[in-house]
């Protein structure tokens, strides 16, 4: 159910700002998202695993906080990631 070197891999090379570049904040909210759809797929199936989806819930305020902190450091590259992940734009303006 977790990330496979592989696929962190792929991702770290989508989403980095240059060569050596691995803890990003696009390339941790890559990773966070794509953990997020695996979850959300898992519960699909089995919807009574409320353990699990604890988890679900710390990994989105997770990335709710990094993608806060990347609005207020350069807002023009949150919405370019928000643009290839696919994910709504839940701050908007307010960059709270």
């Amino acid at each position: 159910m977790a990330l496979n070197v592989e696929k962190k891999e792929e991702l770290r090379q989508t989403y980095r700002q240059h060569d050596k570049d691995t803890g990003s904040p696009e390339v941790q909210v890559a990773l966070i998202n794509t953990r997020i759809r695996q979850l959300t797929d898992h519960f699909r199936t089995h919807r009574k695993d409320h353990h699990s989806r604890y988890g679900l819930f710390k990994l989105v305020g997770k990335q709710r906080r990094l993608l806060r902190y990347l609005y207020k450091k350069d807002s023009q590259r949150y919405y370019q990631l928000i643009n290839q992940l696919g994910i709504r734009d839940t701050l908007g303006s307010r960059g709270n």
